[in-house]
């Protein structure tokens, strides 16, 4: 028998795991796999015998960035947990306002359509290619196109965690067939190295920090795999309406799992817009999997089905103050410090 002690402690673990893991890729420290210090070992040595550890060229560290990748990106692709995770994101995609009913596991296209049907207006903000020429917005004749943001990657050159949620996001793009320069990404600690290797595959990265404050036009699906809540909280603020929240799924940290771990009283001051969303959201959790567990868990698919939406009471819609964090909350968000 585990004394309460004991099973606080675990509790506390396992609530702290995806933050410190999150906070140790930041900090480009990264936790390998087991054997991962006896394969930099053995690198090492190749090196120094090799050429006596010559630097290596920013054309040679690149394309063993993206051979990493393919890398995991055949692991996951082979796995269980793959299947299993598209499996309930496909599930989750089809509970949009314009599915069909009565889909019990849908095709691609299936949950592809389920977005095209929308009416919706082109978008309105520019965007930055890390580059010297700047890539401009889509045009309008891709207006309904199926986009994706992603936030909070982190450093993947350096942490294993980080490197497989960028596998997974880039099989999910495959997946819903969804352009890589449809994909917009964003973390200020991004490297130059990592920005390019990014650019390199075709995704749009984001020179600006948003911190999360990103308006949508098109149907969207946002990859924030670990961030802090701040974030996940000014996302919603940013999209505070019917029309713009039955167009987003979340892929993320569990919104039920946050509302757990937090006093009542802090979640609903700090946390306004997740506290009142919660009771229109769909949540479904990704499958746990032993060998990804400190990569992926505590992820939940979010969807905002517009039925629900409107049953919400209307004067919900009309307070829309911009979130104000405590002190304390900055960890959990780099601000913008323009």
């Amino acid at each position: 028998m585990v004394s309460t002690g004991a099973a606080e402690g675990l509790s506390w673990w396992n609530r702290a795991r995806p933050w410190l893991c999150m906070e140790r890729c930041r900090a480009g420290e990264g936790w390998g796999a087991p054997g991962g210090s006896r394969r930099r070992r053995r690198r090492r040595r190749r090196r120094e015998e090799r050429g006596g550890g010559e630097a290596e060229s920013p054309e040679d560290a690149g394309e063993r960035q993206r051979r990493r990748l393919r890398e995991a990106c055949s692991e996951l692709q082979s796995s269980e947990f793959w299947d299993s995770s598209l499996g309930t994101i496909l599930k989750s995609l089809p509970k949009h306002p314009a599915a069909g009913k009565g889909v019990t596991r849908p095709s691609v296209e299936k949950a592809l359509s389920a977005f095209e049907k929308l009416q919706l207006t082109p978008p309105a903000e520019s965007v930055l290619e890390p580059s010297s020429q700047l890539q401009e917005e889509p045009s309008r004749s891709r207006a309904q196109d199926l986009q994706c943001v992603c936030y909070g990657i982190g450093n993947f050159s350096s942490c294993i965690q980080a490197q497989y949620q960028l596998a997974f996001l880039l099989l999910l793009l495959e997946e819903l067939k969804i352009p890589e320069d449809l994909c917009y990404i964003f973390d200020p600690v991004f490297s130059t190295l990592e920005i390019k290797v990014l650019a390199d595959l075709g995704l749009t990265v984001l020179l600006e920090n948003e911190e999360g404050k990103r308006c949508i036009h098109n149907p969207t699906i946002f990859y924030m795999v670990h961030c802090g809540k701040a974030l996940y909280n000014n996302l919603l603020w940013s999209n505070w309406s019917i029309e713009a929240l039955s167009k987003t799924v979340i892929i993320g940290n569990s919104f039920k799992g946050i509302e757990d771990r937090m006093l009542s009283r802090i979640f609903q001051k700090d946390y306004s817009y997740i506290a009142k969303v919660l009771i229109a959201t769909d949540e479904e959790a990704l499958p746990s999997h032993p060998q990804y567990l400190d990569i992926f868990n505590d992820t939940s698919v979010h969807c905002f089905p517009l039925e629900k939406l409107r049953d919400l009471p209307p004067e919900i819609w009309k307070l829309q103050e911009e979130p104000v964090y405590p002190d304390e909350d900055q960890p959990e968000i780099i601000r913008n410090k323009k």
